[in-house]
């Protein structure tokens, strides 16, 4: 994502300074214009605004303890990353703290949505931060929704990951029977397209499940692993009945231990249909 994020920036002419601790990662970005930091000390310490885009808060939180605190001040950071949202009032504490700004911005889309500038973008910390950001937000996503207090974006963008893992696993069980039945594909999805359940995604990954391909991933099945843990851990904090997302987070388990940990997440097909791996 910051790969793509990145090009995207770098199409709307904006100066862009680029740190990744596994420096190779930074070289299509260089090639495309982008200078590269040393170190994360120098990307805050030269730049008004920094885009974290980090897998989650341990990942977040060790890229923060390399920075002097001082450095912080009146910077803004915006974590775009998918984390809790106890995580993310935390980091959000440490920040403020140092006399830093900090919003929290989550996004939902891929990596086409990315660089067309189409990601839906869920914001929330101080307003006057939101606004400060906003020109620059505005690229990357048209509209993007403020949301409050920080931690109530994370909690949306968690909500809605919890819907892509359901709706991903349903629709992998509807069709795993209506392959094993040898109904017709087809006719099965004319039926689904003009139900009141239908979901634009089936179509997006019905090729992937089919062909067993879960190559070149959008979106990893390990990342939204990740994130189906997040949320049973904080809908459990809250008293939130969470059975029926506890066997979706079995099957994404049985998924990651056929090795499809770095696929796309429509490989939870193969979780549910082990079989489709062998053909």
């Amino acid at each position: 994502m910051g790969q793509a994020l990145g090009e995207r920036l770098l199409a709307q002419q904006q100066s862009l300074a680029v740190y990744n601790r596994t420096q190779d990662k930074t070289h299509s970005l260089q090639e495309l214009g982008a200078s590269v930091a040393t170190s994360a000390q120098h990307a805050v310490s030269n730049s008004n605004i920094s885009l974290l885009l980090l897998s989650d808060a341990n990942a977040i939180n060790a890229v923060l303890d390399t920075i002097e605190p001082s450095t912080f001040h009146n910077k803004i950071l915006i974590q775009m990353g998918t984390i809790s949202p106890c995580e993310s009032r935390s980091i959000a504490k440490r920040l403020n703290d140092a006399n830093g700004l900090y919003l929290e911005c989550p996004v939902l889309g891929s990596l086409p949505e990315a660089r067309s500038g189409k990601l839906i973008l869920m914001a929330a910390g101080e307003y006057d931060v939101f606004r400060s950001a906003l020109p620059l937000l505005t690229l990357v996503g048209e509209n993007p929704s403020y949301f409050g207090k920080t931690g109530q974006a994370s909690t949306v963008k968690l909500a809605m990951n919890q819907l892509i893992a359901g709706l991903t696993a349903s629709f992998s069980l509807s069709l795993s029977l209506i392959e094993k039945e040898q109904v017709n594909i087809e006719q099965f999805m004319t039926v689904v397209r003009k139900s009141a359940l239908y979901a634009p995604t089936f179509d997006k990954k019905l090729d992937r499940m089919l062909s067993n391909d879960f190559s070149k991933p959008n979106f990893p099945t390990k990342h939204l692993a990740k994130d189906i843990e997040l949320f049973l851990t904080v809908a459990k904090n809250l008293g939130i009945e969470t059975c029926a997302l506890e066997g979706i987070n079995e099957l994404l388990n049985k998924t990651l231990e056929q090795g499809l940990a770095n696929t796309d997440y429509s490989s939870i097909y193969a979780g549910v249909n082990p079989s489709v791996l062998t053909k």
